[in-house]
């Protein structure tokens, strides 16, 4: 059956009236969050971080529908233009006026070459204010997802932004410092009050936020601390130290079920194993003059080498649904045939290694974070022991996401694992940063591997603007077919996400895997 995303598991309490004084609410996760800049670096927790500070034009609701937030309203005035009122009375959190020019500058910002987020800002030709509190969004063509992309292009300050030398996205995959990447200014519902990477971050309630008055929680405070060691995470929800943790031990589900509270759904993201196949040799193989992961062959070896099953019973704890695909149900152009996957034949494997020429040679690195996804260091080391049961020598190279995410970014990897989600809930978000040749703006923007195909990418093209919803759902389909035909990933599995907390608080579970502040009542 087709898996329903659950867009809430919805706590009865977050429909009830706040009773009794605001609380403090400390929760943590395995890593921390990446920067403080919000166009630097395209990143779960990163981009949750970035939302308590700063808001978009327009967001979700509980159900995923888009609903207001900096703006107010909106509309087409032709096919490529949108114009968007924005809200009055806003201040950033130093007293300034939120304007029209805040917008403009913003939304350019997120297209620099600096940053991470040009797929939010695809297809978008220019940005211009009509007054203050107007502004128009024009087009490179029909684009049917713009809304959904807006959801996550935050509003800086553009003054602001030019007294710290901020115009510019901090260059995150080179480890650049700046002061965006450590202090903020934007109109969201908490302020930044400290940060100490790796340590303690820090956020006040904003009592001149414009939303306080239908605000649905009661938390003013917000202390995020990362608790590398899932065991440490455990204990410190179970003594009382942290209220909430965003990503428990999956053998740590059951005791957190009966002394304190689970809620879990399905997250819109993959798992998947990159390989490169564009580099005319491994940067991390001792085979030289020659690429292996070129060879179809090779790549479908590695594929039908990993047990899934396996993975999801011995290393998920069924935390995990198993796909072919590289886009999760909850995602527009999603359908049970794509997501069948190929068989596990470790026989064939070998057979296809053997034809390939690496029967009993190939061998490269594996890169994967240990801090980031799922039991994500345990998937690669039972990756890399089942490739080994074919004969292939692969070494497993764990790291923190702080390290690992601006290695595999700058394209120094053989093979590496990664997650995507999809805030859009539409196919093109993967295709064209995952899947799609590497060009400008959001294309191939997340492609490391360097797959390419000429008709994937023309019907990635298509897919940009075509408002004839079977036509574009035939041309979604045909490219992920394609794809996996030619074992461009190998797709690994969709995750399922739970939150454990305390009993006293209550939170509405997101497909997105964001604990959204405002909607969290603590009793």
């Amino acid at each position: 059956m087709r898996r329903t995303f659950i867009a809430a598991a919805v706590a009865a309490a977050f429909f009830m009236p706040l009773t009794g004084q605001a609380k403090p609410l400390h929760w943590a996760s395995q890593g921390d969050i990446l920067t403080l800049d919000p166009h630097a670096q395209n990143e779960g927790l990163t981009i949750a971080g970035s939302s308590y500070v700063y808001e978009p034009l327009v967001q979700y609701n509980q159900n995923f529908e888009i609903s207001e937030a900096l703006a107010t309203a909106w509309e087409q005035t032709s096919p490529t233009v949108w114009r968007f009122k924005l809200r009055e009375n806003v201040k950033f959190h130093d007293g300034t006026p939120f304007e029209a020019d805040d917008v403009v500058f913003s939304v350019k910002r997120a297209m620099a070459p600096t940053s991470n987020f040009k797929a939010y800002v695809n297809g978008i030709k220019d940005v211009r204010a009509v007054d203050d509190l107007t502004v128009e969004i024009e087009t490179d063509g029909p684009n049917p997802v713009l809304l959904r992309q807006l959801t996550n292009v935050f509003i800086m300050n553009r003054d602001w932004a030019e007294k710290h030398n901020a115009t510019e996205p901090q260059d995150f995959s080179k480890k650049e410092e700046t002061y965006s990447s450590r202090n903020t200014n934007g109109t969201g519902p908490y302020k930044l009050v400290s940060r100490e990477v790796d340590v303690r971050t820090e956020f006040e309630e904003n009592p001149d936020w414009w939303g306080k008055a239908t605000k649905k929680g009661n938390v003013t405070k917000i202390i995020y601390t990362p608790i590398k060691q899932s065991a440490t995470r455990t204990a410190a929800l179970l003594s009382g130290e942290i209220d909430f943790v965003l990503d428990p031990a999956a053998q740590d589900l059951d005791r957190l079920r009966q002394q304190a509270k689970v809620v879990e759904g399905n997250e819109y993201r993959t798992i998947y194993i990159g390989l490169d196949q564009g580099s005319p040799e491994l940067k991390y193989s001792t085979i030289k003059g020659k690429n292996p992961f070129a060879d179809v062959r090779v790549r479908e070896a590695l594929y039908r080498a990993i047990d899934v099953e396996a993975l999801k019973k011995a290393v998920m704890r069924g935390l995990s649904a198993p796909t072919g695909t590289m886009i999760a149900p909850q995602v527009n152009g999603w359908s049970e045939e794509l997501a069948k996957r190929e068989a596990y034949d470790p026989e064939r494997a070998k057979a296809l290694l053997k034809e390939a020429g690496y029967a009993d040679n190939l061998n490269f690195t594996l890169d994967c974070p240990n801090n980031r996804y799922i039991n994500d260091e345990a998937i690669c080391q039972a990756i890399v022991a089942m490739w080994a049961r074919v004969g292939v020598k692969a070494q497993l190279n764990a790291m923190p996401r702080a390290t690992y995410f601006p290695k595999v970014q700058s394209y120094d990897t053989s093979a590496y694992l990664f997650g995507w989600g999809v805030p859009t809930f539409d196919a093109l978000y993967t295709l064209q940063s995952l899947i799609r040749s590497k060009g400008e703006g959001a294309d191939g923007s997340f492609n490391y591997g360097n797959y390419s195909n000429a008709e994937v990418d023309a019907l990635i093209d298509q897919v940009k603007t075509e408002t004839d919803d079977a036509k574009r759902t035939e041309a979604i389909q045909k490219a992920l077919k394609i794809h996996a035909s030619e074992y461009g990933h190998i797709p690994l599995h969709d995750q399922v996400i739970p939150w454990a907390m305390g009993k006293h608080v209550n939170v509405v579970h997101r497909a997105d895997n964001r604990l959204t502040m405002e909607w969290v009542v603590v009793d």
